[in-house]
């Protein structure tokens, strides 16, 4: 159901203005009318969550992790440099480095100084450096070079959080997992599937409601949408295909030749085709 904005609270009856030959007595304006969401049940929200889910899977049917990668190790130092950086720009940084650094090992014995000049344009260089290289020295040390499988075992791993984790499980090595970065916290919000802030808590939040087998394609589904239609400031409202579930539908443009201009991504002609444009 869409919601509209509501006109302003009144509070007591507005005062009667008299009529005069200079002053004709004032019309009331007509009321506007506005949807109000009704409250939703659990239930509710499930089923709704779960149905958006279904349109997503339509939408973006080749969602995928858009970090290039061909081992769980490149993964793992890929997400680490994608913090507060572009998937594009770490895209064109790792082939040099990949072809350098093959192993955990040659990341445990990195030349700091070498490393940085590889990862510099990520940004945040030498703190990401100094990530690299614990990663390498963890791995080498405690699990004979190798990624370990679990969520426990990765967050404890240098430049590892959950977010950078659940990456890694879900893409590396099938593992169901929810990854939380800014759109898919912002749009789970938008979409009022919670109201949680904290990282976490949003997971949590999710995963109870979406079934765990969806976890990691709803996370690539979301992302993907952000990314293309959602947007944090100018939300292609008027051509969004999750429009009629949305409680914030209108919150952007809903114009739809207008709204049309933002879709952005090489998806674009397919979105806009699922909506009649």
């Amino acid at each position: 159901m869409r919601v509209s904005p509501s006109t302003a609270a009144v509070s007591g009856p507005a005062p009667a203005v008299e009529a005069t030959d200079a002053q004709p007595a004032a019309v009331p304006a007509p009321k506007r009318k506005s949807r109000v969401r009704q409250a939703e049940t659990q239930l509710g929200l499930t089923r709704r969550a779960r149905r958006m889910n279904r349109t997503l899977a339509v939408a973006f049917p080749d969602a995928h992790c858009e970090l290039d990668f061909t081992t769980p190790l490149e993964l793992a130092v890929a997400t680490i440099l994608s913090a507060q950086c572009t998937d594009e720009r770490v895209n064109l940084t790792t082939p040099a480095l990949f072809a350098k650094y093959r192993d955990a090992r040659a990341y445990a014995e990195a030349n700091r100084a070498e490393l940085e000049e590889y990862i510099r344009p990520t940004g945040f260089f030498r703190n990401k450096t100094s990530s690299l290289i614990g990663l390498g020295q963890a791995l080498v040390e405690r699990f004979d070079g190798e990624l370990p499988h679990t969520l426990d075992e990765l967050v404890q791993l240098p430049g590892i959080g959950r977010k950078t984790a659940n990456v890694i499980l879900g893409n590396a090595f099938g593992v169901p997992g929810i990854t939380v970065d800014t759109h898919f916290g912002r749009l789970v919000r938008r979409w009022a599937w919670t109201t949680e802030e904290d990282p976490v808590k949003v997971e949590h939040a999710i995963g109870a409601i979406i079934e765990r087998k969806e976890w990691t394609m709803l996370s690539h589904r979301v992302i993907f949408h952000g990314r293309r239609v959602c947007h944090s400031r100018k939300p292609a409202c008027g051509v969004c295909i999750l429009a009629k579930d949305c409680p914030s539908f209108g919150v952007g443009v809903t114009d739809p030749e207008t709204a049309a201009k933002l879709v952005k991504g090489p998806e674009a002609e397919h979105l806009l085709e699922l909506v009649g444009r």
